[in-house]
């Protein structure tokens, strides 16, 4: 690597190190941060989908704005963005003022990954190019195993507030080393944003969100729940008349008529959803009812980072020979049996009963299966299209995980307890299973001989919150 290579991959790892790292130590932080702010379930669902819905619904329009004004600017204001929203996330008086501000980091999150992959796409080739997409792969990686020990850490030595605090030295690193960088932007011609698109599908997202996080407060027959349900759906059928109609769509909707990727993101669905899902009930239930301090909380589910960590590349490896639709099968169906082994659990769970084998399972069947989805979405569409496919597959797994943590309180009620507990791990366990069940029916292992187009890393399992 030539110095600038270097300072360009630094660069980019940073600014995804950033968003990573947030989405990993949040989950660990909602016991304490309900408890000081008050709200309850309510408030833990609003602090993670409040993220959700600004960071799924922009995510999309992220690329155009890169190739419009450039990809170093937007790297820079989605930095800012960031990092002003995360000291009004560690100052927050309020559980609203903490809403709203979780809202900013999402612009500023969709504006950081897609960009700072961009710019290693941008100025590395051929052999390079893929050893650079490796490190920041890895060293991103670290964010998931560092996230839930230091959430934890802060949680229980100092305060929920330094979980969003962490966030301002990174980003004011990869400021200096942006300014340092003095590369001149490149900008595409002829190049238009959605604006529609983007504002129809906020409004597609967040208002059925908020009917769903908030039918308990008001009730299914309070017009404040069932016309903003019905706007947001109206709405985001709109989105998608939108995309089928506008010359330049922020989400092709052609791409979904090719087997493996339109299969591919319905099984993402149905496995992001999961994931957010269990994500958010476990580290939660053994705080709130297990009585386990948040950095044991935050450890609880470290080993299903070091399973992935360690295996994902002999799985890709493996995938790669015999093709992904085996183990995009198997995969999530053990994930599954895992999460049913929590029902097991009750108010006083034992680590290494109760909960480790459980954890193995999912950490086995999660590696399973995300290298070999990757590959079997974006391997089944061109390299020109790999960025929009990484894209769309990204922003269906974060709306998965949206609207999947929006609709705790339907599955748990209004307080987390034993009970509510199991229904949310049976209701993880089926999403996995049909994740695995639509793998083994609908997707194709590559012809024999076809050529392999690379896949590039659409996200880490635990970037869903």
């Amino acid at each position: 690597m030539t110095k600038n290579q270097r300072l360009i991959l630094a660069i980019a790892v940073l600014a995804s190190f950033v968003a990573f790292l947030d989405g990993s130590v949040i989950t660990v932080a909602l016991p304490a941060i309900a408890r000081e702010l008050g709200g309850g379930v309510s408030t833990q669902q609003w602090v993670v989908d409040a993220y959700l819905i600004t960071l799924g619904s922009l995510i999309l329009v992220a690329g155009s704005l890169s190739d419009l004004y450039g990809r170093i600017v937007v790297l820079r204001i989605g930095l800012i963005v960031f990092g002003a929203a995360s000291l009004i996330c560690a100052i927050s008086p309020t559980s609203e003022i903490l809403i709203i501000a979780r809202g900013l980091q999402g612009i500023g999150g969709a504006l950081l990954v897609p960009s700072s992959l961009a710019i290693i796409m941008a100025n590395f080739r051929g052999a390079a190019q893929a050893k650079a997409i490796g490190q920041w792969t890895a060293f991103t990686s670290a964010a998931f195993i560092a996230g839930p020990l230091l959430g934890g850490l802060f949680v229980d030595l100092l305060s929920w507030r330094w979980v969003f605090a962490i966030n301002v030295f990174p980003i004011a690193v990869t400021l200096y080393l942006l300014f340092l960088l003095k590369q001149k932007d490149v900008r595409e011609d002829g190049v238009k944003i959605d604006y529609p698109g983007a504002v129809l599908g906020v409004l597609g997202l967040g208002l059925p969100v908020f009917a769903l996080i908030e039918h308990g407060n008001y009730g299914w027959s309070s017009p404040a729940i069932y016309l903003p349900m019905a706007i947001g759906i109206l709405a985001f059928a709109a989105f998608l008349w939108r995309e089928k109609t506008a010359k330049q769509p922020m989400m092709p909707l052609g791409l979904f008529r090719v087997r493996n990727f339109g299969i591919g993101n319905i099984a993402t669905t149905f496995i992001y959803a999961a994931l957010s899902l269990g994500g958010f009930l476990l580290p939660v239930f053994l705080q709130e009812v297990g009585a386990y301090r948040a950095t044991l909380a935050g450890l609880a589910i470290l080993p299903v980072t070091i399973i992935s960590i360690l295996l994902s590349s002999y799985v890709g490896g493996l995938a790669g020979r015999f093709g992904p639709r085996l183990f995009m099968a198997v995969g999530p169906i053990v994930g599954g049996i895992g999460y049913l082994y929590f029902l097991l659990m009750g108010s006083h769970p034992n680590y290494w009963v109760d909960v480790l084998p459980g954890v193995i399972l999912f950490g086995l069947g999660l590696t399973l299966t995300v290298a070999p989805l990757t590959s079997a979405i974006l391997g089944s569409i061109s390299q020109a299209q790999s960025g929009i496919g990484s894209a769309i597959n990204n922003a269906v797994s974060r709306v998965a995980g949206l609207v999947a943590t929006a609709m705790i309180g339907l599955i748990i009620g209004s307080k987390l307890e034993v009970d509510g507990f199991h229904r949310g791990m049976l209701v993880t366990a089926a999403l996995l299973i049909l994740g695995g069940i639509v793998s083994a029916i609908g997707i194709q292992n590559p012809r024999k001989g076809a050529p392999v187009v690379a896949a590039l890393p659409t996200q880490s399992p635990q970037q869903s919150n």
